[in-house]
Parts: C-alpha cells; structure tokens; sequence
C-alpha cells in the first residue's frame, strides 16, 4: 500500500466530526455554518434540487474561500473567490482564468483535509463535484475502491496494481486494514453468514467495460482463499475460464465483455468451509453466433478452438483458420491485443479436465462448435422458378453432417423445408433463400446456446455439495449494467429490464425498508425522498397493456410484423409518463437510468426463437450424443399450444416459452433469490470509454453515479442508522460484558445498560420497540471490546489447556520412552545376535582365507626350493662330471658319447638305490605293524584307564565320606554335654570334676588336629594324583610334549597311589580308633559327674535329715 492510500486512511479514521473543530470565522466549514447548512436543508435553490443534492444550502460566497464552478463544457472547475460584490462574485480558476458568475451558482469546497476520504458519506458538503473530485483524486492515485455507506464503489484502472494477493487477504481477514476493497466486501459477506446465520449475496453491477467480471473472479478468490480447504474450492475458480470462453466476447466496448448474467450460489459446510456451488445463468445472446458488427467479435470459443486444437483434433474437426469462415468474416476482426487464443484454448482444456468433463465429452463439445463455424459457410441453390433453395452438398455441408452424426439428406432437407400442421394434416413447405437462412442460423443459434447449457450443468454437477450442504451460501451476481446504443434491440430491452429490477431490489432495500423499518420501530426519523421507478417496472410488467404482455401477444400472431408491434405500442402506451412513441418502428422509454430508444426491428422474431420440429427430429435422429441431449431438452420446453397460436393459423407444429417469458420467469426467481439473503452492492465504474489508464472522464463517471443509485445511497446513509440489532440478540451478544446481576435483567434493560457502560452518546443510536439502531461505526467500538473480552477469556482458556495438554503429553513421551526403551532393547539384542554371528562368520572366513593364504605361499615357496635344488644339483652333477661323462663331436651336435666308467658307477648307484628302496618298504611295512599293535595296545589301555579312574574315583568317594563321617561324630560328641548354668548349690560339683574335664578337652583337640591335618593331606594327594593322570593322558594322546614314557610313568605313579592308599588307610583306622577311645571315656566321666552330684545330693539330704 502507497503513502497516499495510507494518508487517506489515517484522514478516513478521523471522520467528519474532525471538521467541527475549524473555527476560522472566514471559513465555510466554521461550525455556524454547518448549522447553518442544516437548518436550511429544506431551503434549497431548485437549481440544487434538479441536481438531486439535498444537503447543500445556497452558498454564501467569502473571500478567499474555494468553491465549484460548472464550466459552459459541464466539467465542474476549483475556483478561488477573488471577491463579492452583492450576488455576483469574481473567480478564478484553471490558474489563468477570471470570470465573474452569480453567487448561488457556487457549490462549497471540502477542505483539504478531506480529499481522497474513503467514505463518500463524511465529506462535509455532498455534491456531484465533490464526489467526483474525491473519486478522481483515489484514482489517479492508485485508490479504485471507494465506499458509499454500505455499497462499494471500483473503477476499473485498466491496468494491473498491487492491491491484491495472499498477504493483502490475510490482512483483510485479521483486520489489519479497514480500507475499501473487495475483499473487505466478502469478509463481511462470511462474517455476517455465520454470526448471523443469513445467507448472503453480492450484487455485482455496472455497465459494459467496468469490470464486473474481474471483481467477482477477486471476490471468489477472497471466499476460496479464506474459507477453502476441501478442494472444491480450485474448481470454482476454474469454472472461469469455461463460462468466459463460451459466454463472453469481444465488444466496442470491452474486449471481454460477458454476454450472458450469471449467479453463481457458493454453499458452505456446517464448519464454515466451502462445500460446493450452483451456477444460474441468465439470457445468453445467441444472435451474436450468426450476427457480429465491424470491430467485435464472436464469442472467444470460436477463435480458441481455431488457433489452438491440436493437429490431430484439427483434422478430426478439419477446421480451418478464423477468417475462413463466414460467421467470424462479418466484423474482420479476429485477434484481441495482449490475448493469445491457442494459449486461452489450452487453459480452457485444462479448466474442463478440473470440472470432470470427459476427454470424449470435450472432443463432442469441440465437434459441436466446429459444426456451427461450417453451417455458417453452408451456401443455398435455387431448385425452381418460385425461388426454392436447398443446401449444395458441398465440403460444408458434408462436414456438419459428419460432425453432427447425421446423414447429408436429411440434413439438406432440415435447412430447406418446413413441416407445418394444417387441419390436423402435415404439411411440409419449402422455403426461400432468406427462410433458408433464417432456419440455418436458427440451429445454430439454438446448437450453440444448449452447448452453453449442457456446459453449466455439467459444471453444477461437478460442484455439487451433496451431503455436506449446510444450508449457507454467499451468492455473487454479475449481471450486464444498463446499456443504450445507437441501435438497441430485444437484447438491450431486456437487459434494461433486468436492471430495472435490480434498481427496484436496491432501492427496496437500501432506501424503502429502511425508512419503512423506521417507522415501525419508532424511531424518530425525517423521512427522505428517493427516486422510486416503479412507475417504469410497471410499464413493462402490466398486464395486459404491459410492454412485454403486447409483445407476447403480438408474438402469437403468425401475420403480425415489426411495425404492427411498434403501433400497437403507440396505440395503448402513449400516455403512460415512462413511455414514448418514435416515427417508424422505434420507440422510447425512460429508465432510471435516463432514456434509451429501442428499434422494433427483429424484436417478434427474436422473441419466437423458433427451431422448427424438422431440425429438432434431425437432432434427435444424429448419433452423436449431445445433439440427442440438445433435443431432448428442446421438446421438454415445449408447451402446448395457446388459443390465438400459430397452430390454428397454419404456423409452426409446435411452440416454447418466448424469449421474453423464460427471461422474465428466470429474473423472479433470480429476485427471489436474492430477497431471501442480506445483499452486499458493489458498483463498478469506467472511467473512460478508450480502455486507456489514468483517464477520468467526469461526465462518464457522473452518468453512471446516477445510473447505478450511489448519490442516493450517500444522501440517505447520512441521515440514517445503517446499523440495527433486535434487543434480545444485542443482550445475548454483548450481555456478557455486563455484571451478572445486571445481565440477567430483560433484554431491553440490558442492551441499554450496555450503550451507557461503555459511553456511546445519545445522538449515535436510537432504542426502538423491538430494535436498537446505530449510526456509522458505532456497533464497531462494542465489537472491539467483545473481541478484547473474548480474546482474554480464550487467553486464559489456552494457557489452562496448554498446561493440562503439557501434562498429559508429558506423561504420554515417558510411556513411549519405556515402551521405545523395551523395543529398542529388543532390537539391539536382535541385531547384536545378528552381528555376533556375522563376526563369527567372518573369523571363520578370515580363518580359512588365511589359511589357503599361507597354504598357497608355502606352495609357492616349496615350488621355489625345488627349482634351486634342481638348479643347484644339476650345477653340482655337470661341475662333478665335467670333462669325464660327455664328450661332444664337432661334426654332429646331436651325437653324444657316455664313458663307460661313469656309466657304470650309475647302474651301481641304481641297484643300491633299489636295494634301499625294498628295505625301507619293508621298513614301512613292520612299522605299519607296530603303529596297528600300538594302537590296540593304546586302546586297551585307555578302558584299563578308565577303569581304574572309575575305580580310584569310587575309593577317594568312600574315604571322603568316611572322613566326613569322623567330622561329624567328632563335631556331635564335642557339643552334645550342653553347659548349665547351676545356682551356687552346684558349685561343689563343679569344682570337683574340673580336672577331669581339662584332661578331656585336651585329648579332645589332639583328635580334632589329627582329623583336620588328615582331611588337608587326602585333598593335596587328591589333586596331585589327578593332575599327573591327566598329564600323562595328554602326552600320550600327543597333545602335550615330554621326553618320558607314558606308560612306565602310569605304572610308577599306580604303585606310589596304591602305596599311600594302603598308608592312609591304616592312618585312618588308626584314627577312628582314637576317636573311639575318647568318646568312651568322655562317656565313663559322664557317668562317674553323676554319680558324684547323686552322692552330693545324697549326702545333702541326709544332712538336712539330721
């Protein structure tokens, strides 16, 4: 955003009540006069009034003040007041010029500090110069939108600039900037949806060239952007290129100018998010398929499918080029500057895939419109004197017929003859050259418009919400602005139609309910005149004397013409105010807009639309699918036929709705439509008729101010409260921010004890009976502090669930760790077992590679030693026998002789040889005798081994329990005379067997030494005998080296066991002798204790008895 734009906010947030505070006594805007301008409203010069401004008093001119001059051209010039002299003041304006004009001709300036404001409705003094300066200063400033009260103002800029995009939508969507924009308009639109529960609509209007298009493909991009999410919002917004391709053309006066109206209804889920769309379409204009004026064209499709079909669908269709046929050769023009067709064709291709329109659909949608370019290039022959034609059958011809799936004949019949019903009986007539063509360029027409048809329902299919439709939308309509040519036919009368109705449903909703809900609720309100045209709905929608009954009821008579319908106008309209007969065909009528004269001209033909049933049977009989759907729908239109038709006449088999009544049905229930949501107007605004940037023609933008009603909505929202709230939803809303003992009190209670809580002043809003109504920007300072409130409460909220969130999720990672930590565990001891055993793998593998390593290097190096051994042993044997063994001759090299001596010291040396060979033979033999001998010897003793270890093993187990047993006896006579502790009765006793008891416990311990020191020796002899039985065994079986006899040793070491064996035994007889011998005595000395203490105890007694 520029710094101008941003000024004119900062100057917007200021308002009007800024301007109160001027008190320069020179000053206009002094606050005197301010009273003074309202208390003289209703005393205006009629000058003033025939401007439609209201709130500007005479002006009373002061020196040094600005005000606006209308030049003798019209423009409105900035003049500086010179002086006053009585009423007459001298002004100068355009910098060099001085003129001397009347007074109350002058309309005050605003100040400085209001231009460029974004709401028309704070300027200070409202008229059409300050309008229109206010507009002009935001545009040449890269400002297009602007607001008038609630309706939004956009002049196109034609040219691109940096108003748009993702970070200007979030912007608008959190309420970052509150300047006029599209996108302000939608996030209304969805605001309003949900917090109220209403559905929506955005009224798109303006006149041809202002931009309708573009500003509802923004605010479908706003909608998609901010409330997409599903999908389906990407395929609205491809259905775009589809319906501009197929409906919007060149015209002198836009180079994409839509030709047809469309409302396009976006449904939403019950969570607010886009859940599908519907498509209505509204008066599409067919004659310009057949009839196009110099420097326009025909619709885009046409020159997309000529410059950009591939080569093979071109020959499919064998099209030719733009210009080669007849139907686009009548304006000779077939490009649009900046446009590239084959690129706009592909982008339309994709649109179509997008939409789920079949690759076989979309080659039958091309062959169609194919087959209207040839029909135009189908030529007529006479066939008779009476002036008969019929088709040639010529490439054109015969390429429809094929691209239809008809036959040639049947086809050339369809365009020259005409079956007509006469007293029941079938008639068929043949036709001229002008019948003919009519009736050609009736099919095509009629081709063309069901394509268009069949193309919009697809698409609804396409976007059908189905199950998730929740009963909310936002409707947007873009719809043709009001238009008055040169020459305006059926089309331009009832697009001027439409608007009418569509002024009526602004005007009833801007300016008539409002003032009627005025009343109604008791609020005190000056009532405001506006202009009303139901004078002129009522001119057309009459019955029976209506425009449009007489044209339908002229339309029935088959002998009826252009003229007799222009005179029967004449006849009964004449004195109807909005209504003016013209000489010849043509009349005039006064729309709100201001007056548009119409030529008669092709109104009852146009009207009829007639495609005979000849053409609808050679449809239904093509095979090719769509031309069966296109009359299928056809005869599904049609309607019997009325009294008065052309069937008692002898006119056509059959007759469909005129034009004018499927409009005029189409148009109720687009208004109903509209009547059952809470609209939103956006007015677009050309600011020049050359297409040209930077251009700001006053006249033509004044004209379409009044035309489209802003100065009006301006007027009246001045005055008015355009915000209102019920009691009940402004308690329920706002009660919240109240104490509860004071929210709890009744509606009316609490909403006003809201207004006085938060200081909004008496003058800015009014209670009415069931209502509360607010000025401008009221309702937005309670909003602020709602969204304050709420957003601390959700503050607090957040930060409690957070907390609760961070807990559980805390306690949530400490299970998954546990739970990671088992699995993991899992998986390393998995992956360590996997591991270990490769790494044993790979040992074993090691090994065996080191081992044919090594194994080839000793080969290697053997091979070597066998080579020099050789080397050096035959060096050896030839230096040995050198000069005694060879003799060579000279004469021949291969005679050798060998000296006998030499050779027979070599037999010798072969028989000793052989004789060492038998011996070491036989050598090997008696060897191989003794390894068998040894080894059964070796065998045998091994199990003489094992019977001895089995047997020596069985005598160490007896002597190690016998010794065990010795402990234990010894162990239990040692504690088996428990101690007791006696009274000083026993001492006596005790003193007497103490020696004997040292004795005892003396011999006691030698027994208990002897026992431990023959346990120590049984273990050392164990171990030893052991270790040397298991050493001898290694070497014997070679796997320890010694220079000693395994077996001799084995005997030495079986004697000295068998001699300690006999040794340790007679010790351990000996032993348990002892061991005997002294729990025998300790016995005898147990017994003789007792007979003591018995004679102590004795002689005790018997003391006692003496």
């Amino acid at each position: 955003m520029d710094s101008a734009e941003k000024s004119a906010n900062k100057i917007s947030s200021m308002g009007s009540g800024s301007i109160d505070q001027v008190d320069d006594d020179d000053s206009p805007y002094a606050r005197k006069d301010n009273k003074g301008l309202k208390s003289s409203i209703s005393h205006q010069d009629s000058d003033l009034h025939s401007r439609g401004w209201d709130d500007v008093s005479v002006y009373n001119a002061k020196k040094k003040n600005y005000a606006w001059f209308q030049a003798p051209d019209g423009k409105w010039e900035l003049a500086k007041i010179i002086s006053v002299t009585g009423t007459e003041s001298l002004i100068a304006f355009s910098e060099t010029k001085v003129l001397k004009v009347q007074s109350d001709c002058l309309l005050p300036a605003n100040p400085e500090i209001l231009d460029g404001i974004d709401d028309l409705i704070q300027l200070s003094y409202l008229s059409e110069p300050s309008v229109l300066y206010n507009l002009q200063y935001r545009y040449e400033r890269d400002m297009i939108y602007s607001k008038a009260g609630p309706v939004l103002v956009a002049i196109n800029p034609f040219k691109t600039i940096p108003l748009y995009g993702d970070d200007y939508m979030q912007a608008y969507k959190r309420k970052k900037i509150d300047s006029p924009h599209v996108y302000a308009i939608a996030d209304t639109a969805i605001r309003e949806m949900i917090r109220d529960e209403v559905n929506q609509s955005i009224v798109i209007n303006g006149e041809s060239g202002a931009g309708k298009t573009e500003t509802a493909k923004i605010a479908m991009q706003y909608l998609a952007a901010v409330r997409g999410g599903s999908g389906i919002e990407y395929e609205i917004l491809k259905t775009n290129p589809i319906l501009e391709g197929f409906g919007n053309a060149k015209t002198s006066r836009n180079d994409n100018s839509s030709r047809f109206g469309k409302l396009i209804e976006i449904h939403f889920s019950e969570i607010g998010r886009i859940a599908g769309a519907s498509i209505q379409t509204f008066l599409l204009e067919k004659s310009r398929v057949v009839q196009c004026t110099e420097g326009e064209r025909s619709y885009h499709s046409f020159y997309q499918l000529c410059a950009g079909a591939p080569p093979s669908l071109r020959e499919k269709l064998n099209l030719k080029s733009a210009h080669e046929y007849k139907y686009l050769q009548q304006s000779n023009c077939y490009t649009i500057s900046g446009v590239n067709d084959a690129e706009e064709f592909r982008i339309v291709v994709e649109a179509l895939d997008i939409v789920h329109v079949s690759k076989e659909d979309q080659e039958n949608v091309f062959s169609m419109l194919a087959a209207v370019l040839w029909l135009g290039n189908v030529t007529f022959q006479a066939v008779d004197d009476n002036n008969h034609v019929e088709p040639m059958i010529d490439e054109a011809l015969l390429t429809v017929a094929k691209l239809l799936g008809c036959e040639a004949e049947n086809l050339q019949t369809a365009l020259s003859t005409r079956k007509m019903i006469i007293m029941n009986e079938n008639i068929i007539k043949r036709l001229n050259l002008t019948q003919a063509m009519d009736s050609r360029d009736a099919l095509a027409k009629s081709i063309y418009s069901c394509l268009f048809d069949w193309l919009v329902e697809q698409i609804n299919k396409s976007l059908s919400a189905g199950k998730r439709l929740s009963g909310r939308s936002i409707s947007i309509l873009d719809i043709y602005g009001f238009e008055s040519f040169d020459v305006n036919s059926l089309e331009q009368f009832c697009i001027n139609y439409a608007n009418e109705r569509l002024q009526q449903h602004f005007n009833h909703h801007l300016f008539k309910l409002e003032q009627e809900e005025y009343i109604q609720d008791g609020i005190d309100w000056a009532k405001v005149d506006f202009e009303d045209n139901q004078a002129c709905l009522s001119l057309f929608e009459k019955k029976p004397l209506g425009l449009l009954s007489l044209l339908d009821e002229e339309t029935t008579f088959p002998n009826a013409t252009d003229m007799s319908f222009a005179n029967k106008l004449k006849e009964h309209l004449n004195d109807n105010p909005c209504f003016r007969g013209e000489r010849g065909k043509a009349f005039t009528v006064h729309h709100y807009a201001g007056e548009v004269k119409y030529d008669t001209t092709g109104f009852l033909e146009k009207n009829r639309d007639l495609l005979h049933s000849v053409a609808i049977q050679l449809l239904s009989s093509c095979t090719c699918k769509l031309p069966q759907i296109f009359a299928s729908s056809m005869l599904s239109l049609t309607e019997k036929p009325a009294v008065g038709s052309l069937n008692k006449s002898g006119g056509a088999d059959s007759q469909k709705l005129s034009v004018m009544l499927k409009f005029k049905g189409q148009l109720f229930q687009l208004m109903q439509r509209l009547g059952n949501t809470r609209s939103h107007f956006i007015r677009c605004i050309k600011p020049n008729n050359s297409h040209a940037s930077g251009i700001y023609d006053q006249q033509l933008v004044l004209q379409q101010l009044k035309c489209c009603g802003v100065l009006e909505v301006v007027r009246i929202s001045r005055s008015g409260f355009p915000t209102r709230m019920t009691h009940q939803k402004f308690a329920r809303r706002y009660g919240f921010l109240l104490l509860d003992h004071v929210a709890s009190q009744d509606p009316l209670s609490a909403s006003v004890a809201i207004l006085q809580q938060f200081n909004i002043l008496p003058e800015m809003y009014q209670v009415g009976y069931t209502k509360l109504f607010f000025r401008t920007g009221q309702i937005g300072k309670l909003e602020d502090t709602r969204n304050r409130t709420l957003n601390g409460i959700l503050r607090v909220q957040s930060c409690f669930r957070g907390h609760k969130a961070r807990l559980i999720l805390r306690e949530m990672k400490r299970r998954i760790f546990t739970l990671q930590s088992f699995v993991r565990g899992q998986k390393d001891r998995k992956e360590f077992a996997i591991l270990l055993h490769r790494h044993r793998a790979a040992a074993r593998i090691q090994k065996r590679i080191k081992a044919i390593n090594v194994r080839k290097d000793y080969k290697k190096l053997y091979d070597a030693s066998d080579v020099i051994q050789a080397v050096i042993r035959g060096w050896l044997v030839r230096k040995s026998t050198e000069g005694t063994c060879l003799q060579r001759f000279k004469g021949n090299k291969d005679d050798v002789v060998v000296n006998k001596t030499y050779l027979a010291d070599l037999q010798r040396r072969v028989l000793k040889a052989e004789i060492g060979l038998r011996e070491k033979e036989e050598e090997k033999e008696m060897i191989q005798q003794r390894i068998q001998q040894y080894e059964k010897r070796w065998s045998d003793y091994e199990q003489k081994m094992k019977s001895m270890e089995e047997l020596w093993q069985k005598q160490m187990n007896s002597l190690q329990s016998s010794l065990t047993l010795a402990k234990q006896n010894l162990t239990v006579d040692d504690f088996s005379d428990p101690s007791v502790n006696l009274t000083s009765a026993n001492n006596f006793s005790r003193r007497n067997s103490n020696d004997a008891a040292g004795a005892s416990s003396n011999e006691m311990s030698a027994g208990l030494s002897l026992i431990s020191r023959l346990a120590e020796e049984f273990e050392q002899r164990s171990h030893v005998f052991g270790d040397d039985a298991q050493f001898l065994v290694e070497v014997k079986s070679g796997q320890a080296e010694a220079s000693l006899n395994p077996e001799e040793e084995l005997g030495r070491l079986k004697q000295s066991f068998e001699g300690w064996k006999k040794d340790f035994g007679a010790r351990l007889r000996e032993t348990k002798v002892i061991l005997n011998k002294l729990s025998s005595e300790e016995g005898g000395s147990g017994r003789g204790g007792e007979k003591v203490k018995k004679n102590w105890w004795g002689r005790l007694n018997s003391s006692r008895v003496n």
